[in-house]
């Protein structure tokens, strides 16, 4: 806990079928004066024993309500894959209620937003083929594919949280946000190219970047050093810009 005021709160959202657990190292490396937040959805890591929220508007709705007392200092957002489409629906939510606006989200992973979905969903593929799928993209400890009960409870977690990804769509008509934006995408990811990430500059009014890092969909996963870096930049960068707009 911090006893000062904090620089930066900085509320990390996972990615599906995950938990905090793989972002866990990250409060360390980061600036120490930041507040850095480690969100779980409900069904997942401390809130595992809570019923899973199956709608990506309806997730948004709980966890801005329980961050909610905490939006008073600067605050932003950074999420991987489902992640980032929930800190993109925070958002929105927080422009509609007219509360503090964070002053910079992260989008890692994640296409920008689509009026259509995938023509072959995740969510209902066969088993067997959910497991390989999942083996490529990593991100699932290969424990939870070898012990067949760890499988079984996690299996419909999994599916779950892929169907939210899958069944969401931006809302009608929303415009870009007020807020300055960064995507964060690995160079081999084809679930979400850099291409397809590059889409984000046109979900904000104020776009810092397409930064691309080596690997697949989870490329921080062995070495989160560089990526953590990159936030400190443009986290750091966003936070500067806001306090000069207030300030002049």
């Amino acid at each position: 806990m911090h006893s000062t005021r904090p620089a930066l709160r900085l509320f990390v959202l996972h990615h599906a079928g995950g938990s905090h657990t793989l972002y866990r190292h990250w409060p360390a490396g980061l600036p120490d004066t930041w507040d850095v937040r480690l969100l779980d959805a409900p069904g997942h890591g401390f809130l595992l024993e809570q019923p899973q929220i199956a709608d990506a508007g309806r997730l948004a709705d709980f966890l801005l309500s329980g961050i909610e007392p905490d939006l008073t200092c600067p605050y932003a957002f950074f999420g991987h894959s489902m992640g980032a489409l929930v800190a993109y629906e925070i958002t929105r939510r927080a422009v509609e209620r007219g509360l503090p606006l964070p002053v910079w989200i992260g989008v890692s992973a994640r296409s920008a937003p689509q009026p259509a979905g995938p023509a072959s969903p995740y969510h209902e593929l066969p088993d067997a083929e959910l497991r390989t799928r999942l083996k490529q993209l990593g991100g699932t400890p290969d424990g939870v594919f070898d012990d067949p009960e760890l499988w079984a409870l996690f299996e419909p977690i999994i599916r779950a949280d892929l169907a939210l990804v899958e069944n969401w769509r931006p809302a009608p008509g929303a415009g870009p946000l007020p807020v300055a934006l960064s995507a964060y995408a690995g160079a081999g990811d084809h679930a979400s190219s850099p291409r397809r990430m590059a889409g984000w500059a046109g979900h904000t009014e104020h776009f810092l970047g397409l930064r691309v890092f080596d690997g697949g969909h989870f490329y921080f996963q062995d070495d989160p050093r560089p990526l953590l870096r990159q936030i400190e930049r443009d986290a750091t960068a966003a936070l500067e810009a806001a306090v000069a707009t207030r300030s002049s």
